[in-house]
């Protein structure tokens, strides 16, 4: 007698195999993705930050005192480190990417998501201080509070770019990614928060120094930025082929 290749068990099991294999990152690999993407974020912001700085000093250095003095050579210095930056920071997290979606794509997006994001950002923040200096008065300490959130709230919605221009290589590869858009939003109210309770912690008499407080939210803030987006990537289900 001929077996039936449609009876009810077999077809649970071929449905199994699509329900384990649908996410982008496979349930048994997450705990170590979490850790080597979360590292990686690490190194990457330190080892970015570190030659961003020294590419800007050095071109500080190396330009005639004349040209310097002209805001656009304080422009181009700046623009190039943060460049530099962004490279390395993609790069980073492409190295472990790289197994499940495009590393060259995922380095260039964030590079030039993160490149506006801050570019929006500082534009908005820019303007809102200008607002304030236009007034020609002592701000009270509510409007001092007012313009110090809608400036965060400019920080925070500019993450919006830099999870559009990853979106897009992430929608090539998984299903229903659209909320990654508001992901690095995320990430930045998380930062915005650590800002504040910190600025809490210096005013206190028992903290005397600004440095390890800096040195504090700058490794707070890689790593804000290395786990939120693992954990988002751990819940991304990737695109089947059809049958």
């Amino acid at each position: 007698m001929q077996t039936d290749s449609n009876s009810p068990d077999d077809r649970g099991a071929t449905k199994s195999v699509p329900r384990q294999q649908s996410f982008l990152i496979p349930r048994t690999l997450r705990q170590r993705f979490f850790i080597q993407f979360t590292l990686m974020t690490i190194i990457g912001w330190i080892v970015g930050g570190i030659i961003s700085m020294l590419i800007e000093r050095t071109i500080m250095e190396i330009l005639p005192p004349a040209f310097l003095q002209q805001q656009i050579s304080y422009t181009l210095g700046k623009y190039l480190s943060s460049v530099v930056f962004a490279v390395i920071f993609g790069a980073d997290q492409a190295i472990i990417l790289h197994q499940y979606v495009s590393g060259w794509l995922w380095m260039l997006a964030t590079c030039v998501g993160w490149l506006i994001c801050n570019g929006v950002s500082a534009a908005w923040i820019n303007s809102i201080s200008s607002i304030a200096l236009s007034l020609n008065k002592t701000l009270f300490p509510s409007e001092i509070v007012i313009l110090g959130i809608l400036s965060t709230l400019a920080y925070i919605l500019s993450g919006i770019w830099l999870g559009f221009f990853q979106w897009l290589v992430l929608r090539r590869y998984t299903t229903s990614a659209w909320w990654w858009n508001f992901l690095p939003s995320i990430s930045f109210l998380s930062i915005s928060l650590l800002v504040w309770l910190l600025s809490l912690v210096q005013e206190s008499p028992e903290v005397h120094s600004a440095q390890i407080l800096y040195l504090s939210g700058q490794g707070l803030t890689a790593l804000i930025l290395g786990v939120i987006p693992a954990l988002g990537l751990c819940q991304l289900k990737r695109n089947l082929p059809s049958q």
